[in-house]
């Protein structure tokens, strides 16, 4: 693996490693407002972040580079509302898509065609979550100050399981 191109996914995996600590923090936020559903939406996104971070770890040891582990930056603990935690949410997943953009901008950069297929994945992964985070942003907008749909969304987003992307 070329020594930028694996530079470069060490610093993704630590972005990835860090959404997942992030949404942590955000699932402890949401148990502490009594709001589990909000909360175990939360641990799907961190089991989802986590899984991202050892993908990419498998993909540099598969194409024989090393994997360099980093200290992960502290999460904020607490948020205002719900609303304020999803838009935070929002913004931080177009911040990761950005990052994404950035790694297949070096893979082409490098030449690495490998790279660039393996990374198209992720892609479809954050158009997905910025579309599923934006829907409950919009939603969280509307119900506004009304407790109960709150409470309605809080039982919707209980709902959620993880599921193991193939491979």
């Amino acid at each position: 693996m070329n020594e930028k191109m694996e530079k470069a996914f060490n610093s993704q995996v630590n972005a990835e490693l860090y959404s997942s600590y992030l949404y942590l923090s955000m699932e402890s936020y949401f148990q502490s407002v009594s709001l589990s559903g909000f909360a175990s939406w939360m641990r799907i996104q961190v089991q989802e972040e986590l899984f991202h971070g050892i993908k990419m770890v498998d993909y540099i040891h598969e194409r024989g580079g090393k994997a360099k582990l980093e200290a992960i930056a502290k999460p904020e603990e607490k948020w205002e509302t719900p609303l304020a935690a999803f838009e935070q949410v929002l913004a931080h997943e177009q911040r990761v898509t950005g990052l994404i953009n950035n790694l297949i901008d070096v893979a082409l950069d490098v030449r690495d065609h490998a790279a660039k297929a393996f990374l198209d994945w992720f892609i479809t992964e954050q158009v997905e979550e910025e579309s599923t985070v934006g829907q409950i942003v919009d939603r969280l907008r509307l119900i506004g100050n009304d407790s109960s749909g709150l409470f309605f969304l809080d039982a919707e987003l209980a709902k959620r399981v993880f599921v193991m992307p193939v491979k």
